[in-house]
């Protein structure tokens, strides 16, 4: 018989902005590649004195998974003075990427991590774009080109 790592829960990308920026502790992890923090964009933070860890779950090209996420986001962590009792929210591209990270990282002991269902862009709409219906640049959310 398993035990099931739960996380904290999800959360939407509106709720998510504003602990950003009324919690100090509160830290923003995008999981998704470097190129899509280049050619896509990354929530802009500066409103509220922050920026988000940017730490890839999965690497681009080939899409493997990073076996030291864990490791790489606690130095992070660790770096600003926070611990595991940090709130912590995770956004990938959809919600997919950020769920399965916001559960490693509850299973290393971190107990408030958060999915930010949406992601950055939510899903296709109906002419196969992403950002124009659900996520975090749809809900009009600041965001930078980096």
């Amino acid at each position: 018989m398993s035990t099931l790592i739960e996380y904290a829960g999800d959360t939407d990308v509106t709720a998510a902005f504003e602990a950003l920026s009324e919690n100090a502790d509160a830290i923003l992890v995008d999981v998704r590649t470097q190129a899509e923090w280049t050619f896509v964009g990354v929530p802009d933070l500066r409103a509220a004195s922050k920026a988000p860890l940017l730490v890839e779950w999965q690497s681009f090209p080939p899409a493997a998974p990073v076996n030291d996420f864990v490791d790489q986001l606690a130095k992070k962590i660790s770096e600003k003075g926070l611990d595991q009792s940090a709130p912590i929210f995770f956004l990938c591209r959809s919600g997919v990427r950020s769920q399965s990270a916001a559960i490693a990282m509850t299973k290393a002991g971190y107990t408030h991590c958060y999915n930010i269902a949406g992601g950055f862009e939510g899903p296709l709409d109906q002419e196969g774009h992403r950002g124009t219906q659900f996520g975090w640049k749809a809900a009009g959310l600041p965001w930078i080109q980096t």
